[in-house]
């Protein structure tokens, strides 16, 4: 963000705009209030949103002036008799109309002095209390009715002292035609006095409104809202996690957001909110109820703080010593005063904020005596020790030697449980005291191997750094380190660094063949660095092979031939697929399920940048099938980015635009897996986007794929940045780009990476005239290519020889070799591939008059239009109309006027749900509430006669895009 930007951007809000998750409570009120008489109670625990649905309710357009009128029970300690009316009525003074009053109404002007010039006179003093309380009951309730139609509201009944009970109980019997009473309170306390008499009221019994606390989802909505951005489901999770989903609770938590410096990329990692400190007027309310509670009941809520786990009813006696059943109540007391609640038949804090604030109110002395009492007390049960609450309770009891113990075998099992994240954070912990060289080497060692599948490279480098560094290490030890040290900085996205830690690490390993092989197997993959030809890679695996066979490892000769396979599916070799058919029908791949989730991965990975896409799908089936099964977490995000990429090319690009921006979003960093999320950002945004924003985007990632010398997203964002170009006209920028984009694969020795950048370099050459130098590069092709098993590269070397025997006029064997190469995408299943070749062929039929151009060039329209690709759809309208050909509904008849009726906010809804955004983003993005987006789409759907998002991306999209043009043009 640019200096400007961020001094003009606006501050955050700490409440939300919108109400967020109380849609159908607010509907259901309102129908209540506009039906006088009627009667609400609304109830809940506290800052679970009562009052903000109140106000919601005051500023509802169906309630254009109609007055609410809030009054307020104070929480005090002698409260004033019937306060929260007189409040309405002194705040409210001007509705009071002027007139003739019953004289009884004069029983108010003492008590209310606002109103002293429009009521009557006091009238004289009663001697009986009761009669004089009566009095002013009908005082009060004639006004109400004066007042009308209104609604009045009295908040936190709860804290009502009986005179306002008594009045209520008699308001009710009878209340006046025109007026609304609603009523909120906290949920789980005495039950309501005036319950009886509001059940017998004549208008009816009331509507009851009991609001819960918010899902992830709503909470995830909520901070959004709050934040200004989508937020990520892990975010959402912690956030709801944290404060129990109840809305005050969150805002606190996200308002100490707006005293803390948030990363650009904050609301997408659930980290930020760990450190964040408890909000002060949060920790003043658990304070305070604290402090309402029994001190039996305030050692208890100490111990189950420390437990950070369901409340042990039998653990907390034995650590405090007190009766089991004294415990129960003092659990019950807790529960009362709102500190701790059921859940799934579990007593729990009420959230997590709660529970810290109860655990930083202990003394540090006695917090560490209470975690190693109650480790002790664990540790005498009989059954399996749970190694990991012990190493907790251990460390915050401040012994050092228990807690590492304790921690390294919670990583060990950890790691046969298959949870390596798990594994890798106790580890780093574990490293963080003051050990022995021999303790911490052995750790280091662990470490290394969870931290790779435990995705905790962010925690494990500069360990691992550190002790490359500074400690005299054995060589196999320092040989395993470096190798996942390698691994881990690969995962972090510095593909270069990473492939040269790995090859450091060759020379110590030689001694442990399995780890050699599986490092020389990485080094054989030939997609991640730059500057190592084909034959390098080749020779990598062909030592691999060899280490692997010395090993005698089932796993590690699977590792090599999984590689294998990758490195010949990736030079388009038939033998590559050979070898997957092969390995997928051995049982030994079955038997390791990381392996086998690896390879399905990796080899549709390799598919897709060879162009073949049912081949990846297949693939990329069975990865999903085995990681659900191992529950492989490492693969689990890597298998959601390959399902965006076979879709795209694929062509089904329904909500694609969005999942692709929410890829970019949740990994904005340069880890392993954002270049190709930023690289189908891109595409997204050439085909359907702003392409000055594309053209930026593809620069950027461009400039940081070599910077950490990544190969194949360098290739591709040159490719796809040099066609952009070509489209805007650049054709000096995008011959420069696609020229760099060949180099780069002549010098990898790998020429079906050429062929894709190939093609736009020769467009490039012959709009310049410069038809020789494109022959020759197309003969170069040709010869490195071969006879290959690459989909894209075959059609693009087609369409290559297609592009110059059209410059030498040769319109037959132009014409000729373009249906060739649509024969291949089409085959492949590479449908918006098929579509540029056909909108091609289509555009050079035309310019000879051949009737079949406009048949091709109309297909082509419909086949971007079919995946909202705004930008082709509009360069193919200019097409059709170049050529005096008439262009087809939905286009004919030029631009539409507003979209046929679409208001403003429709058409600015319509238009983002066309290019894929979902209702949620929407209502993010505009500041509108989910409910409110979804009525908006529906009406656009209606009056354009859609019936699907795609179809509405076919009306809006392509005027959107034309619009563009012409502005550019």
């Amino acid at each position: 963000m640019s200096l400007d930007q961020t001094a003009s951007a606006p501050a955050r809000p700490r409440v939300s705009p919108v109400l967020v998750g109380r849609t159908a409570e607010l509907e259901a009120l309102v129908r209540t209030v506009l039906k006088t008489p009627s009667l609400v109670v609304i109830d809940g625990e506290a800052g679970v949103g009562k009052s903000r649905l109140v106000r919601e309710l005051a500023a509802d357009p169906a309630l254009a002036g109609t007055p609410v009128l809030i009054g307020h029970c104070e929480h005090l300690q002698e409260p004033l008799p019937l306060a929260p009316v007189l409040d309405v009525l002194s705040h409210h003074a001007d509705l009071v109309p002027p007139g003739d009053y019953n004289p009884i109404v004069g029983a108010l002007a003492p008590l209310v002095p606002e109103l002293g010039d429009r009521l009557p006179p006091p009238p004289p003093e009663l001697a009986d209390q009761g009669a004089a309380r009566h009095r002013v009951f009908r005082a009060a309730t004639e006004l109400l009715d004066r007042m009308g139609p209104a609604v009045l509201v009295l908040e936190d009944v709860h804290w009502a002292e009986s005179s306002t009970f008594d009045f209520l109980t008699f308001l009710a019997a009878h209340q006046p035609p025109g007026l609304c009473i609603v009523l909120t309170l906290r949920s789980g306390g005495a039950p309501l006095p005036v319950r009886e008499s509001f059940a017998r009221a004549a208008s009816g019994p009331p509507l009851a409104l009991s609001l819960r606390p918010l899902d992830p989802a709503g909470v995830g909505e909520l901070a959004g809202r709050i934040l200004g951005t989508p937020v990520s489901a892990a975010f959402a999770a912690s956030l709801h996690e944290r404060t129990g989903g109840i809305p005050f609770v969150a805002e606190e938590v996200l308002g100490t957001l707006h005293e803390t410096p948030l990363p650009d990329d904050g609301a997408h990692h659930d980290d930020v909110l760990t450190d964040l400190a408890v909000p002060t007027a949060l920790r003043d309310v658990v304070l305070g109820r604290l402090d309402g509670v029994a001190e039996g009941t305030r050692e208890v809520l100490g111990v189950a703080s420390v437990l950070d786990h369901p409340v042990d009813v039998d653990l907390i006696a034995e650590v405090t010593g007190l009766p089991p059943a004294d415990v129960v109540a003092a659990l019950v007391d807790a529960i009362t005063a709102g500190l701790l609640h059921e859940q799934d038949g579990q007593v729990r804090f009420r959230h997590v904020l709660a529970e810290q604030i109860v655990y930083d109110a202990l003394p540090t002395p006695t917090r560490r005596l209470l975690h190693r009492t109650v480790a002790r007390a664990i540790e005498e049960r009989e059954g399996p020790r749970p190694v990991a609450r012990l190493a907790h309770h251990y460390q915050r009891a401040g012994d050092v030697t228990r807690f590492v113990g304790y921690a390294e075998d919670a990583a060990d099992l950890a790691v046969t449980h298959g949870d390596d994240a798990h594994a890798a954070r106790l580890l780093v912990q574990a490293m963080a005291t003051d050990l022995p060289t021999e303790q911490r080497l052995r750790l280091a060692v662990k470490l290394g191997r969870a931290a790779v599948d435990g995705l905790a490279h962010i925690e494990a480098v500069p360990l691992l750094q550190q002790l490359l560094a500074t400690e005299a290490l054995p060589g196999d030890v320092r040989g395993e380190l470096r190798f996942a040290l390698g691994r881990l900085i690969r995962q972090q996205g510095l593909a270069d660094a990473g492939y040269r830690e790995i090859e450091q690490a060759l020379p110590d390993l030689a001694e442990n063949p399995a780890l050699l092989a599986r490092a020389l197997a990485i080094l054989a993959a030939p997609e991640t660095v730059a500057d190592r030809p084909m034959a390098v890679h080749a020779a990598r695996g062909e030592q691999a092979r060899d280490a692997a066979r010395r090993s005698g490892a089932t796993d590690v000769g699977l590792a090599v031939r999984i590689a294998d396979a990758s490195l010949l599916i990736e030079q388009g070799s038939p033998d590559g697929w050979a070898l997957v058919e092969r390995l997928l029908a051995d049982d030994a791949l079955s038997a390791y399920p990381r392996e086998h989730a690896r390879a399905c991965v990796n080899w549709a990975q390799a598919a897709l940048h060879v162009g073949h896409v049912r081949r990846a799908e297949r693939l990329l089936a069975e990865g999903r099938r085995v990681v659900a099964a191992a529950e492989y977490l490492r693969v689990t995000d890597v298998i959601e980015l390959v399902a965006a990429a076979v879709d795209c090319s694929a062509g089904r690009w329904s909500d694609l635009a969005g999942r692709a921006h929410e890829l970019v979003v949740r990994r904005p960093g340069y880890d392993a897996a954002s270049l190709d999320d930023h690289l189908l950002h891109g595409i997204m945004l050439a085909a359907s986007g702003g392409t000055q924003e594309a053209v930026a985007h593809f620069t950027a990632l461009v400039e940081d794929a070599a910077r950490v010398g990544a190969v194949w997203p360098l290739l591709a964002g040159r490719s796809a940045l040099a066609r952009l170009l070509l489209t805007l006209d650049d054709v000096e920028g995008s011959a420069r780009q696609a020229d760099l984009a060949v180099a780069a694969a002549r010098q990898k020795g790998n020429w079906v990476w050429a062929a894709e950048p190939m093609l736009c370099l020769v467009d490039a050459l012959v709009a310049q005239g410069r038809t020789a130098e494109a022959r020759a590069h197309v003969e170069e092709l040709a010869a490195g290519l071969g006879v290959v098993d690459a989909p894209l590269a075959h059609a693009a070397l087609l369409s290559c020889r297609a592009v110059v025997a059209h410059a030498d006029g040769d319109g037959v064997a132009a014409v000729g070799l373009l249906r060739e190469a649509r024969a291949v995408v089409a085959d492949a299943g590479l449908r918006h591939e098929e579509s540029r070749v056909v909108e091609r062929l289509g555009g050079w039929l035309a310019e000879d008059g051949d009737a079949e151009g406009a048949t091709l060039l109309v297909e082509a329209l419909r086949g971007y239009g079919g995946r909202a690709a705004t930008n082709d759809v509009a360069r193919v309208t200019r097409t059709l109309r170049r050529h005096g050909l008439p262009v087809p509904y939905p286009w004919r008849g030029g631009r539409r006027s507003n979209g046929l009726g679409l208001s403003g906010r429709e058409r600015e809804v319509a238009l983002l749900a066309a290019q894929g955004r979902t209702n949620r983003q929407i209502a993010a993005d505009l500041f509108l509430s989910p409910r409110t987006v979804e009525s908006h789409v529906r009406n656009a759907l209606r009056k354009l006669g859609c019936s699907s998002r795609a179809d509405l991306a076919v009306h809006l999209l392509a005027d959107a895009g034309e619009d563009r043009a012409a502005a550019a043009g």
